[in-house]
């Protein structure tokens, strides 16, 4: 019997793979991120978005349009 390696959650996105996900294009993430509005996450240089805070402002803004 083979082991196959567990696939592994993504927990954190890139800025095009966050937009994507957000059906939006990266200049507004950005926009979105300067503002306060979508928290972003810095590991060095890198810019990453949690999934969990893009569920939660999903949730926020349907909820107070």
């Amino acid at each position: 019997m083979v082991n196959m390696p567990e696939t592994v959650p993504c927990l954190l996105l890139t800025p095009r793979q966050a937009a994507r996900s957000l059906n939006v294009c990266e200049r507004t993430l950005y926009g979105l991120t300067r503002r306060g509005q979508i928290p972003a996450i810095r590991i060095g240089r890198a810019v990453r978005y949690s999934v969990d805070d893009l569920k939660a402002w999903i949730k926020k803004s349907s909820e107070n349009p």
